[in-house]
């Protein structure tokens, strides 16, 4: 255990977060390191002549700012944040908070029940190969009619082109990036990005370059600069409202970006990680540029978080290379939620589940929209989350530290920060994760720091 000590002469209010700066400060100027066991929650309060449960606030946003780990039965350790890139939800569902951190799709009973009966009723009706095969030619041989119906629901007609079934959005990213890059590359992306790409990126030796982004995401002439000044060899992509800041991308802007990957030759890598939820939507990537198109969606943020599968389509010069990947990563995947994927898929019960959560999202923005008022934030009528760009000089880390300390969880917008300079300050705030009444409760809060100064009562603590 570390023999260094917060001092409590420079503890100020609110002192968690006064704690939380001694103790950044002493890990900067290596007086903690990495490894270290801090002091538990009783022993440090006794110290410090604090309560316990300002110790376990201090130490729960040491965990959230990546600066700190805890192990059950072990103690909380000082972890160097910059190896480790921390996700922009809270690791665990706290009772008493309103988390709107994760971003989740809106669920009811009926979700449950359906996914209950679903998952009985195909463990039941499996075909043995399913169940005793390794071989995901064996295994998936029935589900390819399927998959291409789903794609077609995606705006893509993918002819007899193969697909591949991965765990979910998060395996088939891997498989992508593995497949079109080598290590010492470049990608581009949004400034602002799918926060699982940026470790994914340094575990895998692949430089990231975020790209200038506007309402609709990446600006066609930033993207040419970035080209003409590095060498880049893949453009990843959230086209479609799934991104942090919610920008939806025209059918002009798509054309535009397809032309410059033709020219610099970059493959892309489009996450439809929702699919066919939003209505309308202009033609995919994969139908503007299919041969150099990597591009995957899933079921698990517009059916049910436990549908873990997504269809994945490679550019087919590609597809032996991007198979080897997903053996080596994931060998297959799980054969009974892909089962009760594609009996979702035939019977329609995706389709009506795609409905509901179309309507239940739209009232979810509405609600927010009369909560926040004359609050400027970008979302999409049909979105899962909305992005509130906080005032200038207005501290990201303070806002999600005061929001959390009102008992709600939002997601920093330095998660999925890609770009070299500091990023401006924002948040992302899901619509979907919690009950209506909670999410009015939580964007009353949210409104109500960003509108001014904490309530005095926070700084009693």
């Amino acid at each position: 255990m570390t023999s260094w000590r917060p001092d409590p002469g420079q503890l100020s209010r609110p002192i968690y977060l006064s704690l939380v700066e001694q103790f950044g400060r002493a890990i900067a100027e290596g007086l903690l390191q990495e490894g270290e066991r801090l002091p538990t929650h009783r022993q440090l309060a006794y110290e410090l002549g604090i309560s316990v449960q300002t110790v376990s606030r201090a130490y729960e946003e040491l965990m959230r700012r990546g600066l700190a780990s805890g192990e059950v039965g072990r103690g909380t350790f000082v972890r160097l944040g910059a190896e480790e890139h921390s996700p922009p939800y809270i690791p665990e569902r706290v009772a008493e908070v309103i988390d709107l951190s994760m971003l989740k799709p809106v669920l009811e009973a009926r979700h449950v029940d359906l996914f209950r009966a679903g998952a009985a009723a195909v463990a039941g009706s499996m075909p043995d190969r399913a169940i005793t095969s390794f071989r995901s030619n064996v295994v998936y041989a029935s589900h390819r009619p399927a998959a291409l119906a789903w794609l077609r629901r995606c705006g893509i007609d993918p002819g007899e082109r193969d697909v591949q079934i991965t765990n979910g959005a998060t395996a088939a990213i891997a498989v992508s990036v593995m497949t079109a890059l080598p290590p010492g590359s470049t990608i581009a992306t949004e400034v602002f990005t799918h926060h699982t790409l940026l470790p994914l990126a340094r575990y895998l030796g692949i430089q990231v370059r975020g790209v200038a982004m506007d309402e609709e995401g990446i600006i066609p002439t930033e993207l040419e600069r970035l080209c003409r000044e590095g060498d880049i060899s893949a453009l990843a992509l959230l086209p479609n409202g799934a991104g942090p800041t919610a920008a939806f991308m025209s059918l002009g802007r798509r054309e535009a970006i397809a032309r410059i990957a033709r020219h610099y030759n970059l493959w892309l890598i489009e996450n439809d990680a929702w699919g066919p939820l939003i209505a309308d939507r202009p033609p995919p990537f994969a139908t503007l540029a299919p041969e150099r198109t990597f591009y995957f969606t899933s079921f698990t943020k517009i059916t049910v978080p436990a549908l873990r599968i997504a269809y994945l389509l490679t550019p087919e010069r590609l597809l032996a290379s991007a198979l080897n990947r997903h053996l080596v990563t994931n060998w297959m995947a799980s054969s009974l939620i892909a089962e009760l994927a594609r009996q979702w898929v035939v019977d329609g019960t995706a389709d009506e589940l795609v409905r509901w959560q179309r309507q239940a999202l739209a009232r979810r923005q509405r609600d927010a929209a009369a909560v926040l008022g004359d609050i400027c934030y970008t979302s999409h009528e049909q979105g899962l989350h909305l992005w509130l760009p906080l005032p200038e000089g207005r501290s990201e880390s303070d806002f999600v530290s005061f929001a959390r300390l009102r008992g709600v969880a939002v997601a920093p917008g330095s998660s999925f920060h890609a770009g070299a300079q500091p990023s401006p300050p924002g948040i992302r705030v899901s619509v979907g994760s919690t009950g209506a009444d909670e999410l009015r409760t939580g964007l009353g809060i949210i409104a109500s720091l960003y509108r001014g100064a904490p309530e005095p009562a926070l700084l009693t603590l």
